[in-house]
């Protein structure tokens, strides 16, 4: 049985094909938003054939849950520093460089927008999610462990509620948060879950 497009010689001419791709997709998406994302012009961007991006990705929503899923892989790992907030100052501070990036910050409003009228699009946002919050999660969990956060804490909620008000901001404001908002984020959260707020078993 042949290889799936794409699965061939991850180091070779597929990878380089799929990096060129992703990279002019965001790159559309930061400068255009989903509405103007159109196959034939992600192939001349990235200087690829139509018919490889027509076969590997099929459609715009099947470029976008790619990109996303690309992005996921590339995040930064975690930042351990030995204590619960620490680390939840270090996820916010993430979080915070990444929307208040020109090219980052514009590809995210970008994507949440189409996943409010896209499924395949809405599903590949939370896959991606999903993906950095379990990053993370081991940070909330090592602070149970140490006696910092109540046992029964759901990680995963305490992750998300660190930067649930920074997206919130960039997106009912249009400007991106600032550090000391990162700061006060990761506070908020931690002062939350260390009062059982989160606690729920």
């Amino acid at each position: 049985m042949s290889a799936e497009p794409g699965t061939v010689r991850p180091g070779g001419r597929t990878a380089r094909v799929r990096a060129a791709v992703l990279r002019a997709a965001g790159d559309v998406l930061a400068e255009h938003g989903f509405a103007h994302l159109d196959l034939a012009d992600v192939a001349r961007r990235a200087e690829v054939g139509k018919t490889t991006v027509y076969r590997r990705w099929g459609s715009v929503t099947g470029l976008v849950a790619d990109l996303l899923a690309d992005m996921a892989e590339q995040s930064l790992p975690r930042e351990e520093t030995g204590t619960v907030l620490g680390d939840l100052r270090a996820n916010a501070r993430l979080v915070q460089r990444t929307l208040a990036d020109p090219r980052q910050g514009a590809l995210f409003r970008a994507v949440i927008a189409a996943a409010t009228c896209d499924e395949r699009t809405a599903h590949a946002l939370r896959r991606f999610y999903e993906i950095r919050v379990a990053e993370w999660a081991p940070c909330v969990e090592q602070g149970v462990a140490r006696g910092e956060l109540p046992p029964g804490t759901d990680a995963g909620e305490v992750v998300r509620a660190v930067s649930a008000p920074l997206y919130y901001a960039l997106l009912t404001t249009g400007t991106p948060p600032a550090p000391a908002a990162a700061d006060r984020a990761a506070q908020a959260a931690f002062a939350a879950a260390r009062d059982g707020a989160y606690v729920t078993s």
